[in-house]
C-alpha cells in the first residue's frame, strides 16, 4: 500500500514538473525547474522530467493493479 502511495506522489510530481516545462517551451521561455538543459529553451519532450514521468507512470499503473488484485 505504501509503494502505491510513493509512486502515486511520484508520478503527480513528475508530471507537474512536465507540465511546467512544457508551458515554458511553449511560451518560449527558459525552464525554471531545471530540468532543461542550462540557459537554452529546450524541447521538454527531449529532456530527464519527461522520460522519468513515463517510468513512474509505467510503475504506477504496475503498482495500481498489484494493488486492486489483493
Amino acid at each position: 500500500m505504501y509503494q502505491f502511495f510513493v509512486l502515486l506522489l511520484g508520478t503527480l510530481f513528475a508530471w507537474g514538473n512536465f507540465i511546467v516545462e512544457f508551458v515554458a517551451w511553449r511560451k518560449h521561455q527558459i525552464c525554471p525547474t531545471g530540468c532543461a538543459h542550462g540557459d537554452k529553451v529546450v524541447n521538454p519532450f527531449l529532456t530527464p522530467c519527461f522520460y522519468g514521468a513515463i517510468f513512474f507512470t509505467i510503475a504506477f499503473v504496475l503498482s495500481a493493479i498489484l494493488f486492486l488484485n489483493f
